[in-house]
């Protein structure tokens, strides 16, 4: 099987950085650094992922038990089933877009900060 890396350096001197060990990585994972990031990311991920279960298990219902009120037209063709369905997509990108901007301003930074000095340790 062919690739198209080039080959390692003659010599044995390496070209990439030395790798942390593993008691480095448990050292960062047990700091209170890394806990502040899990805790920044669990606070934002974990409620809107409920939110949005909750949100797709009620529509799911509704198109299930309340298949009259799911069929009422609100104009045209457009029934509220619709609606909900539409609303899956839109609410789904929402939550896309807001967990960027979230990543972005708070667990970026932190991410990188701990990735700087992990690489700077070694």
């Amino acid at each position: 099987m062919a690739t198209d890396a080039a080959p390692p350096p003659v010599g044995g001197t390496a070209t990439s950085p030395a790798a942390p060990t593993t008691a480095q990585f448990v050292e960062m994972q047990e700091s209170a650094e890394f806990g502040e990031l899990r805790s920044s990311y669990r606070s934002f991920a974990f409620p809107l992922t409920v939110a949005f279960i909750a949100w797709y298990l009620l529509y799911v219902l509704l198109s299930n038990y309340a298949g009259g009120f799911m069929g009422t037209k609100l104009f045209g063709n457009i029934n509220v089933a619709l609606v909900f369905g539409l609303a899956q997509f839109a609410t789904t990108f929402l939550i896309a877009w807001f967990y960027a901007r979230h990543a972005a301003a708070k667990l970026d930074p932190k991410a990188e900060a701990i990735k700087s000095r992990m690489e700077a340790d070694v």
